[in-house]
């Protein structure tokens, strides 16, 4: 057992030989944990960081040699040429795409900031989030959609419970991942049958971004759930494992908050 209670021998796996992922902010956080997983399962990651971003670069470099090949493809998918740049090259370095997980987000802020105080959130803070949880996600899954569809593949996006009125960082984190989840639905509609588009929602999860938030924040949150701990980007990750291989779901969004109760 971990000491947050969680059984590291009771964990999904499944042989991804041949499958072709690409996870966006794959440097950190859920995007790592996720890559090294689809991974360790055999398949191969194209893994995608912003650039310039050595500390990112470094730890997908570290992947290398876990099960299946590791393409490190740096681009800011905020702007739609870039996106689709990134995307092409990881089309064709990879030989197609079978899975794409938006996990790259932004929340701009380094301690969560109170719905009531709207002087401090600006224009440029709603620029900054929407530009990389909302459009950034869009701008992925439109340039691989053909490589989707040819595919007959999956995407999955990180949502957040702050998109389904949970706790959030900042009004513009919270309205971001609801737009999100809504794409998630609307694309499964406008992408099927060829293309399975689901969500997850993680609750607060241990991440270098939450290492900085007030730990009476953190305390409050971890006593409202049914599990008494935070969420691993482990436990993230898996989830979206899940949804990439199950073959009967589309246009959910599943939270993964250890039983957020309110």
């Amino acid at each position: 057992m971990t000491p947050d209670g969680v059984d590291s021998h009771r964990r999904i796996q499944a042989n991804l030989k041949g499958v072709r992922a690409l996870v966006t902010g794959a440097g950190s956080g859920i995007g790592l944990a996720t890559a090294t997983l689809f991974a360790r399962c055999g398949g191969d990651v194209g893994c995608n960081h912003l650039p310039g971003d050595s500390a990112a670069r470094a730890a997908i470099d570290r992947l290398q040699g876990l099960g299946g090949r590791i393409v490190p493809l740096p681009g800011d998918i905020s702007s739609g040429e870039a996106a689709e740049a990134m995307i092409a090259e990881g089309v064709d370095d990879l030989g197609g795409i079978d899975v794409l997980v938006n996990n790259a987000g932004a929340s701009g802020v380094r301690e969560p900031i109170p719905f009531a105080d709207l002087d401090a959130i600006s224009e440029d803070l709603w620029a900054t989030t929407l530009g990389t949880n909302l459009i950034g996600a869009f701008n992925c899954c439109k340039a691989a959609s053909r490589a989707l569809r040819q595919a007959q593949g999956a995407i999955v996006n990180v949502a957040s419970t702050a998109g389904l009125g949970g706790d959030a960082s900042s009004l513009a984190y919270g309205a971001s991942k609801a737009g999100l989840i809504n794409l998630t639905r609307n694309l499964a509609k406008g992408l099927g049958p060829e293309v399975r588009v689901n969500a997850v929602a993680p609750g607060l999860t241990r991440t270098p971004w939450t290492e900085n938030w007030p730990e009476e924040r953190k305390t409050r949150s971890i006593g409202n759930t049914m599990l008494r701990r935070m969420v691993e980007a482990e436990d993230v990750a898996e989830t979206i494992l899940f949804l990439a291989c199950q073959p009967a779901i589309t246009g959910q969004t599943l939270q993964v908050d250890c039983g957020r109760m309110f």
